[in-house]
C-alpha cells in the first residue's frame, strides 16, 4: 500500500494524528499502554509486538493496530524500522 492511500484511509478512519516515527536497531520497551488507537505501516525494517505473551512480526507493507490501553512491548529488528502512524482518541 502506498503512504499516500494510508495516510486518506487513516484520515478517513478518524485518526488525525500522523507522523512518521523512527526506532533504532534492536531496541525494546517494556510492557506499556497508549490512551489512544493505533493504525501504522511499516516502511522499512521490522518490529514485533508482543500482547498477552504472544509475539507478532511485522515487516515492511505490513500494517497493524492496536486499540487503546492494549498492554504491549515492543522489539526492534536488527536495521531498526519506520512507520507511518495514525493515532485516534480512544472512543470508550
Amino acid at each position: 500500500m502506498d503512504t499516500t492511500r494510508f495516510e486518506t484511509e487513516l484520515r478517513a478512519d478518524g485518526f488525525e494524528q500522523i507522523e512518521t516515527k523512527r526506532l533504532p536497531a534492536d531496541s525494546s520497551t517494556t510492557e506499556h499502554s497508549h490512551p489512544f488507537d493505533v493504525r501504522a505501516l511499516v516502511l522499512d525494517g521490522q518490529i514485533a509486538l508482543t500482547v498477552a505473551g504472544v509475539a507478532r512480526s511485522y515487516t515492511t507493507g505490513e500494517v497493524f493496530t492496536m486499540a487503546a490501553n492494549c498492554k504491549h512491548a515492543e522489539n526492534i529488528g536488527t536495521v531498526g524500522v519506520s512507520y507511518l502512524v495514525g493515532r485516534r482518541p480512544a472512543t470508550t
